[in-house]
């Protein structure tokens, strides 16, 4: 059995992450002027059984609704020790989206996906535009909707973040994606 890391072990290397890839390859312009504030917030859940994890992200979601975005603007849910299977993620992903909607935060927050196996649909296990959300461990991202809007609205041409996303990943392959992460 796989040891599982400690809560700064999983929180460093999501960090390391985050740095590296999605601000450093520039694949969420967004994500810099957060994580220079210190808003991002990182919690690790301990469950090893989605109900765990979905109590964890009733949790988060209220936390996130509740507290100012000067403070938490999103938050990553790292959890390790669930859901570690792409598929059984992939269809957590619904129980997410319910969430939400059962927290009547439809419009306010929604969840993106993170996985160390992701997969886009129609595309091949080693695609390399896959790890564009390819992260050290199975993460729910919780984003207010108010902070995509503003970002969206000072950054033009947001529709094309995508294709730039994919320009950068091919020009990058995978052996220079390894070495983002080889210190």
């Amino acid at each position: 059995m796989e040891t599982l890391p400690s809560h700064e072990e999983a929180i460093d290397a999501t960090r390391n992450w985050l740095e590296r890839a999605v601000i450093g390859l520039n694949l969420c312009p967004f994500a810099k002027a957060v994580h220079k504030k210190g808003q991002v917030r990182y919690v690790v859940s301990d469950a090893t059984q989605p109900l765990q994890l979905h109590e964890d992200l009733v949790r988060e979601l209220e936390l996130l609704r509740d507290t100012n975005p000067e403070q938490v603007d999103t938050t990553l849910l790292i959890h390790p020790a669930v859901l570690t299977d792409f598929i059984d993620f992939n269809e957590f992903l619904e129980v997410a989206d319910d969430t939400v909607a059962d927290l009547d935060l439809e419009g306010d927050i929604q969840v993106a996906s993170f996985h160390p196996d992701f997969q886009f649909e129609g595309t091949a296990p080693d695609d390399i535009t896959n790890y564009t959300n390819r992260s050290p461990f199975p993460t729910l991202h919780l984003l207010r909707e108010a902070s995509i809007d503003k970002a969206v609205a000072a950054f033009p041409d947001a529709s094309k973040i995508f294709e730039a996303n994919m320009e950068t990943l091919d020009n990058l392959g995978i052996e220079g994606w390894k070495k983002l992460f080889a210190s």
